[in-house]
Protein backbone atom coordinates (compact mmCIF):
# COMPACT_ATOMS: atom_id res chain seq x y z
CA UNK A 1 0.00 0.00 0.00
CA UNK A 2 1.53 3.32 -1.04
CA UNK A 3 1.43 6.40 1.18
CA UNK A 4 1.08 9.79 -0.45
CA UNK A 5 3.82 12.10 0.77
CA UNK A 6 3.95 15.77 -0.20
CA UNK A 7 6.96 17.97 0.41
CA UNK A 8 6.92 21.77 0.19
CA UNK A 9 10.60 22.08 -0.61
CA UNK A 10 11.02 25.56 -2.06
CA UNK A 11 9.37 28.69 -3.46
CA UNK A 12 8.37 28.43 -7.12
CA UNK A 13 10.94 31.13 -7.95
CA UNK A 14 13.77 32.75 -5.98
CA UNK A 15 15.44 35.92 -7.24
CA UNK A 16 18.40 37.34 -5.31
CA UNK A 17 20.92 40.09 -5.87
CA UNK A 18 21.61 43.76 -5.25
CA UNK A 19 18.96 46.13 -6.55
CA UNK A 20 16.78 43.34 -7.95
CA UNK A 21 13.53 44.79 -6.61
CA UNK A 22 13.58 47.66 -9.07
CA UNK A 23 13.69 45.14 -11.91
CA UNK A 24 11.03 42.74 -10.61
CA UNK A 25 7.82 44.48 -11.65
CA UNK A 26 7.22 42.05 -14.52
CA UNK A 27 7.55 39.10 -12.14
CA UNK A 28 4.81 40.52 -9.93
CA UNK A 29 2.59 41.34 -12.90
CA UNK A 30 2.53 37.67 -13.86
CA UNK A 31 0.98 36.87 -10.47
CA UNK A 32 -1.47 39.75 -10.08
CA UNK A 33 -2.36 43.35 -10.81
CA UNK A 34 -3.91 44.44 -7.50
CA UNK A 35 -1.54 43.45 -4.70
CA UNK A 36 -2.15 43.94 -1.00
CA UNK A 37 1.25 44.72 0.52
CA UNK A 38 1.47 43.50 4.13
CA UNK A 39 4.13 44.68 6.59
CA UNK A 40 4.75 46.73 9.70
CA UNK A 41 4.20 50.47 9.51
CA UNK A 42 7.86 51.34 10.04
CA UNK A 43 9.08 48.60 7.71
CA UNK A 44 6.80 49.67 4.88
CA UNK A 45 8.11 53.22 5.20
CA UNK A 46 11.74 52.05 5.18
CA UNK A 47 11.18 49.73 2.23
CA UNK A 48 9.11 52.19 0.17
CA UNK A 49 12.03 53.56 -1.92
CA UNK A 50 13.10 50.01 -2.80
CA UNK A 51 9.56 49.00 -3.82
CA UNK A 52 8.54 52.13 -5.75
CA UNK A 53 9.67 51.12 -9.26
CA UNK A 54 8.50 47.53 -8.84
CA UNK A 55 4.97 48.55 -7.82
CA UNK A 56 4.59 51.56 -10.12
CA UNK A 57 2.50 49.79 -12.77
CA UNK A 58 0.24 47.98 -10.27
CA UNK A 59 -2.82 49.04 -8.27
CA UNK A 60 -1.47 48.75 -4.74
CA UNK A 61 -3.01 48.80 -1.27
CA UNK A 62 -0.81 48.69 1.83
CA UNK A 63 -1.92 47.20 5.15
CA UNK A 64 -0.15 46.79 8.49
CA UNK A 65 -0.13 43.50 10.36
CA UNK A 66 0.04 45.66 13.50
CA UNK A 67 1.99 43.84 16.20
CA UNK A 68 1.81 40.13 15.41
CA UNK A 69 0.61 37.31 13.21
CA UNK A 70 -2.54 36.76 15.27
CA UNK A 71 -6.16 35.85 14.59
CA UNK A 72 -7.67 39.38 14.99
CA UNK A 73 -5.07 40.78 12.57
CA UNK A 74 -5.88 38.10 10.02
CA UNK A 75 -9.58 38.94 10.25
CA UNK A 76 -8.84 42.60 9.47
CA UNK A 77 -6.48 41.73 6.63
CA UNK A 78 -9.00 39.40 5.02
CA UNK A 79 -11.40 42.33 5.00
CA UNK A 80 -8.71 44.48 3.40
CA UNK A 81 -8.30 41.84 0.67
CA UNK A 82 -12.01 42.01 -0.06
CA UNK A 83 -12.18 45.81 0.05
CA UNK A 84 -9.28 46.15 -2.40
CA UNK A 85 -10.35 43.19 -4.55
CA UNK A 86 -6.75 42.04 -4.20
CA UNK A 87 -5.44 39.29 -6.44
CA UNK A 88 -1.97 39.00 -4.89
CA UNK A 89 -0.42 39.21 -1.40
CA UNK A 90 3.06 40.67 -0.95
CA UNK A 91 4.73 40.25 2.45
CA UNK A 92 7.45 42.76 3.30
CA UNK A 93 9.43 42.54 6.53
CA UNK A 94 10.67 40.06 9.10
CA UNK A 95 9.27 36.75 10.23
CA UNK A 96 5.98 38.01 11.65
CA UNK A 97 5.10 40.05 8.57
CA UNK A 98 6.01 37.21 6.22
CA UNK A 99 4.16 34.59 8.26
CA UNK A 100 1.10 36.84 8.26
CA UNK A 101 1.27 37.34 4.49
CA UNK A 102 1.70 33.63 3.79
CA UNK A 103 -1.19 32.62 6.04
CA UNK A 104 -3.39 35.39 4.65
CA UNK A 105 -2.67 34.23 1.10
CA UNK A 106 -3.60 30.67 2.04
CA UNK A 107 -6.83 31.76 3.69
CA UNK A 108 -7.84 33.90 0.69
CA UNK A 109 -6.50 31.45 -1.92
CA UNK A 110 -4.20 34.04 -3.50
CA UNK A 111 -0.56 33.83 -4.64
CA UNK A 112 2.04 35.28 -2.29
CA UNK A 113 5.38 37.03 -2.75
CA UNK A 114 7.82 37.33 0.17
CA UNK A 115 10.35 40.16 0.43
CA UNK A 116 12.54 39.84 3.53
CA UNK A 117 13.91 43.09 4.95
CA UNK A 118 16.37 41.34 7.27
CA UNK A 119 18.15 38.01 7.56
CA UNK A 120 16.63 37.24 10.96
CA UNK A 121 14.68 34.11 9.89
CA UNK A 122 13.97 31.78 6.95
CA UNK A 123 10.26 32.73 6.98
CA UNK A 124 10.51 34.10 3.41
CA UNK A 125 11.15 30.54 2.21
CA UNK A 126 9.04 28.16 4.26
CA UNK A 127 5.53 26.73 3.98
CA UNK A 128 4.79 27.50 7.62
CA UNK A 129 3.28 30.31 9.66
CA UNK A 130 3.49 30.79 13.42
CA UNK A 131 0.44 32.31 15.07
CA UNK A 132 0.65 34.33 18.29
CA UNK A 133 -1.78 36.00 20.66
CA UNK A 134 -2.37 39.74 20.39
CA UNK A 135 0.03 40.07 23.33
CA UNK A 136 2.82 38.19 21.51
CA UNK A 137 2.58 34.74 23.13
CA UNK A 138 3.06 31.75 20.81
CA UNK A 139 -0.15 29.81 20.21
CA UNK A 140 0.26 27.37 17.30
CA UNK A 141 1.78 26.94 13.86
CA UNK A 142 0.08 26.30 10.55
CA UNK A 143 1.60 24.08 7.88
CA UNK A 144 0.85 25.55 4.46
CA UNK A 145 0.24 23.55 1.26
CA UNK A 146 2.88 25.42 -0.77
CA UNK A 147 5.93 27.60 -0.33
CA UNK A 148 5.67 31.21 -1.59
CA UNK A 149 5.16 31.72 -5.32
CA UNK A 150 8.07 34.17 -5.46
CA UNK A 151 10.85 35.14 -3.05
CA UNK A 152 12.73 38.37 -3.74
CA UNK A 153 15.95 38.74 -1.75
CA UNK A 154 17.48 42.16 -2.35
CA UNK A 155 20.76 42.52 -0.52
CA UNK A 156 20.55 46.32 -0.60
CA UNK A 157 17.25 46.21 1.31
CA UNK A 158 18.49 43.60 3.79
CA UNK A 159 21.59 45.71 4.41
CA UNK A 160 19.38 48.44 5.91
CA UNK A 161 18.46 46.16 8.84
CA UNK A 162 20.31 46.44 12.17
CA UNK A 163 23.27 44.09 12.66
CA UNK A 164 21.36 42.53 15.55
CA UNK A 165 18.87 40.97 13.13
CA UNK A 166 21.60 39.05 11.32
CA UNK A 167 23.03 37.84 14.63
CA UNK A 168 19.55 36.59 15.54
CA UNK A 169 19.21 34.94 12.14
CA UNK A 170 22.47 33.08 12.74
CA UNK A 171 21.06 31.81 16.04
CA UNK A 172 17.84 30.64 14.40
CA UNK A 173 19.61 28.98 11.47
CA UNK A 174 22.32 27.19 13.43
CA UNK A 175 19.59 25.52 15.51
CA UNK A 176 18.73 23.41 12.43
CA UNK A 177 21.68 21.10 13.11
CA UNK A 178 21.18 20.70 16.85
CA UNK A 179 17.47 19.96 16.45
CA UNK A 180 17.37 17.98 13.19
CA UNK A 181 20.28 15.75 14.23
CA UNK A 182 18.30 14.74 17.32
CA UNK A 183 14.84 14.39 15.81
CA UNK A 184 15.89 12.81 12.50
CA UNK A 185 19.55 11.87 12.79
CA UNK A 186 18.83 8.12 12.72
CA UNK A 187 16.46 8.21 9.76
CA UNK A 188 17.13 5.91 6.79
CA UNK A 189 15.09 8.08 4.39
CA UNK A 190 17.20 9.67 1.67
CA UNK A 191 15.75 13.18 1.77
CA UNK A 192 15.82 13.36 5.55
CA UNK A 193 19.44 12.20 5.55
CA UNK A 194 20.12 14.95 3.03
CA UNK A 195 18.35 17.55 5.18
CA UNK A 196 20.27 16.59 8.32
CA UNK A 197 23.59 16.67 6.48
CA UNK A 198 22.74 20.06 4.98
CA UNK A 199 22.03 21.26 8.52
CA UNK A 200 25.56 20.21 9.49
CA UNK A 201 26.99 22.06 6.46
CA UNK A 202 24.94 25.12 7.40
CA UNK A 203 26.34 25.02 10.93
CA UNK A 204 29.89 24.84 9.62
CA UNK A 205 29.35 27.75 7.22
CA UNK A 206 28.06 29.88 10.09
CA UNK A 207 30.96 28.90 12.34
CA UNK A 208 33.43 29.84 9.61
CA UNK A 209 31.93 33.03 8.18
CA UNK A 210 29.72 34.72 10.79
CA UNK A 211 32.40 36.77 12.54
CA UNK A 212 33.78 38.15 9.26
CA UNK A 213 30.27 38.80 7.94
CA UNK A 214 29.42 40.89 11.00
CA UNK A 215 32.66 42.86 10.73
CA UNK A 216 32.03 43.81 7.08
CA UNK A 217 28.32 44.26 6.48
CA UNK A 218 27.55 44.03 2.77
CA UNK A 219 30.73 42.12 2.01
CA UNK A 220 31.11 38.71 0.38
CA UNK A 221 30.92 36.71 3.62
CA UNK A 222 27.96 38.83 4.73
CA UNK A 223 26.07 37.80 1.59
CA UNK A 224 26.96 34.17 2.15
CA UNK A 225 25.65 34.30 5.71
CA UNK A 226 22.48 36.07 4.56
CA UNK A 227 21.95 33.29 2.01
CA UNK A 228 22.55 30.74 4.75
CA UNK A 229 20.03 32.19 7.19
CA UNK A 230 17.28 33.14 4.71
CA UNK A 231 17.62 30.48 2.01
CA UNK A 232 19.64 27.46 3.08
CA UNK A 233 17.87 27.18 6.41
CA UNK A 234 14.61 27.04 4.46
CA UNK A 235 15.94 24.31 2.17
CA UNK A 236 16.58 22.08 5.19
CA UNK A 237 13.04 22.39 6.46
CA UNK A 238 11.68 21.82 2.97
CA UNK A 239 13.71 18.67 2.31
CA UNK A 240 13.19 17.22 5.76
CA UNK A 241 9.49 18.02 5.93
CA UNK A 242 7.44 17.25 9.01
CA UNK A 243 9.80 14.44 9.99
CA UNK A 244 12.79 16.76 10.31
CA UNK A 245 11.45 18.62 13.29
CA UNK A 246 12.37 21.25 15.77
CA UNK A 247 13.11 19.96 19.25
CA UNK A 248 13.87 21.79 22.52
CA UNK A 249 15.39 25.01 21.16
CA UNK A 250 12.16 26.18 19.55
CA UNK A 251 10.06 24.74 22.36
CA UNK A 252 11.99 26.90 24.82
CA UNK A 253 11.42 29.90 22.55
CA UNK A 254 7.69 29.20 22.55
CA UNK A 255 7.68 28.93 26.33
CA UNK A 256 9.56 32.19 26.80
CA UNK A 257 7.05 34.07 24.64
CA UNK A 258 4.47 33.44 27.39
CA UNK A 259 6.47 35.93 29.51
CA UNK A 260 5.76 39.52 28.37
CA UNK A 261 9.23 40.78 29.31
CA UNK A 262 10.74 38.43 26.69
CA UNK A 263 9.02 40.19 23.80
CA UNK A 264 11.80 42.73 23.36
CA UNK A 265 14.11 39.90 22.29
CA UNK A 266 14.18 38.57 18.73
CA UNK A 267 13.02 35.10 17.73
CA UNK A 268 16.51 33.88 16.87
CA UNK A 269 17.97 35.20 20.12
CA UNK A 270 15.55 33.09 22.14
CA UNK A 271 16.11 30.08 19.88
CA UNK A 272 19.90 30.41 20.27
CA UNK A 273 19.51 30.37 24.05
CA UNK A 274 17.19 27.38 23.61
CA UNK A 275 19.96 25.40 21.88
CA UNK A 276 22.10 25.73 25.00
CA UNK A 277 19.14 24.62 27.12
CA UNK A 278 18.68 21.56 24.90
CA UNK A 279 22.35 20.61 25.15
CA UNK A 280 22.29 21.16 28.91
CA UNK A 281 19.30 18.81 29.16
CA UNK A 282 21.23 16.18 27.21
CA UNK A 283 24.19 16.58 29.57
CA UNK A 284 22.09 16.33 32.71
CA UNK A 285 19.88 13.45 31.61
CA UNK A 286 22.29 11.28 29.59
CA UNK A 287 25.82 12.52 30.24
CA UNK A 288 26.24 12.80 26.46
CA UNK A 289 29.88 13.74 25.82
CA UNK A 290 28.96 15.18 22.40
CA UNK A 291 26.46 17.52 24.05
CA UNK A 292 29.16 18.65 26.48
CA UNK A 293 31.59 19.44 23.65
CA UNK A 294 28.87 21.09 21.56
CA UNK A 295 27.85 23.41 24.40
CA UNK A 296 31.47 24.41 25.00
CA UNK A 297 31.86 25.18 21.29
CA UNK A 298 28.65 27.21 21.15
CA UNK A 299 29.52 29.23 24.24
CA UNK A 300 32.73 30.34 22.54
CA UNK A 301 30.87 31.11 19.29
CA UNK A 302 28.11 33.03 21.05
CA UNK A 303 30.68 35.11 22.90
CA UNK A 304 32.38 35.91 19.59
CA UNK A 305 29.28 37.16 17.76
CA UNK A 306 27.10 38.35 20.65
CA UNK A 307 24.30 35.78 20.96
CA UNK A 308 22.60 35.45 24.37
CA UNK A 309 23.74 32.61 26.60
CA UNK A 310 21.66 33.09 29.75
CA UNK A 311 18.30 34.30 30.91
CA UNK A 312 20.10 37.43 32.06
CA UNK A 313 21.36 38.05 28.53
CA UNK A 314 17.74 37.87 27.39
CA UNK A 315 16.74 40.51 29.94
CA UNK A 316 15.07 37.84 32.07
CA UNK A 317 17.60 37.50 34.86
CA UNK A 318 15.10 38.76 37.43
CA UNK A 319 12.13 36.68 36.29
CA UNK A 320 10.22 35.07 39.14
CA UNK A 321 10.14 31.36 39.85
CA UNK A 322 6.47 31.42 38.87
CA UNK A 323 7.31 32.93 35.47
CA UNK A 324 10.10 30.41 34.93
CA UNK A 325 7.71 27.58 35.70
CA UNK A 326 5.08 29.08 33.38
CA UNK A 327 7.57 29.11 30.50
CA UNK A 328 8.78 25.58 31.26
CA UNK A 329 5.28 24.15 31.56
CA UNK A 330 4.27 25.64 28.21
CA UNK A 331 7.44 24.26 26.61
CA UNK A 332 6.64 20.81 28.04
CA UNK A 333 2.97 20.62 27.12
CA UNK A 334 2.02 17.25 25.54
CA UNK A 335 2.10 18.50 21.92
CA UNK A 336 5.46 20.27 22.30
CA UNK A 337 8.39 19.47 20.04
CA UNK A 338 10.55 19.09 23.15
CA UNK A 339 9.27 15.52 23.35
CA UNK A 340 11.28 14.63 20.25
CA UNK A 341 14.21 14.36 22.64
CA UNK A 342 15.15 10.70 23.25
CA UNK A 343 14.22 10.99 26.94
CA UNK A 344 11.34 12.37 28.96
CA UNK A 345 11.54 15.99 30.09
CA UNK A 346 9.55 17.46 32.97
CA UNK A 347 9.07 21.17 33.66
CA UNK A 348 11.31 20.80 36.73
CA UNK A 349 14.14 19.34 34.64
CA UNK A 350 13.72 22.04 32.02
CA UNK A 351 13.79 24.79 34.64
CA UNK A 352 17.08 23.42 35.98
CA UNK A 353 18.57 23.46 32.48
CA UNK A 354 17.26 26.96 31.75
CA UNK A 355 19.12 28.48 34.71
CA UNK A 356 22.40 26.63 34.08
CA UNK A 357 23.19 27.15 30.39
CA UNK A 358 26.70 28.40 31.17
CA UNK A 359 27.44 25.96 33.99
CA UNK A 360 30.87 24.31 33.85
CA UNK A 361 30.87 21.52 31.27
CA UNK A 362 31.42 18.16 32.98
CA UNK A 363 31.26 14.75 31.44
CA UNK A 364 28.88 12.28 33.06
CA UNK A 365 25.25 12.42 34.04
CA UNK A 366 24.27 15.31 36.34
CA UNK A 367 21.28 15.62 38.60
CA UNK A 368 18.44 17.83 37.41
CA UNK A 369 16.20 17.28 40.41
CA UNK A 370 17.32 20.32 42.40
CA UNK A 371 16.45 23.75 41.07
CA UNK A 372 18.77 26.60 42.15
CA UNK A 373 17.22 28.88 44.76
CA UNK A 374 17.42 31.88 42.47
CA UNK A 375 16.55 32.14 38.80
CA UNK A 376 19.20 34.79 38.23
CA UNK A 377 21.48 33.58 35.44
CA UNK A 378 25.17 32.71 35.93
CA UNK A 379 27.76 35.12 34.57
CA UNK A 380 28.88 34.76 30.96
CA UNK A 381 31.75 32.37 30.39
CA UNK A 382 34.09 32.23 27.43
Amino acid sequence: MSILSTLMVAPAQVVRGSGILAESGSLLARLGQRPLVVGGVHTLQTAAPFLADMLSELTVCRASYRTDCCEPTLVQLRQAVNDHAADLIIGVGGGKALDTAKLLAYQTQLPVVTIPTSAATCAAWTALSNVYSEQGAFRYDVGLPICPNLLLLDYELVATAPKRTLVAGIGDAIAKWYEASVSSGHSSQTLIIGAVQQARVLRDILFQKSATALEKLGGEDWREVVDATVLMAGVIGGMGGAQCRTVAAHAVHNGLTQIPTSHSMLHGEKVAYGILVQLRLEEMETGNALAVAARQQLLRFYTQIGLPMTLGDLGLGDMSLMELRQAAEFACQPTSDIHHLPFEVSPQQLMAAMVSTTAPCRRGKASATQLPKTTKSPSRQS
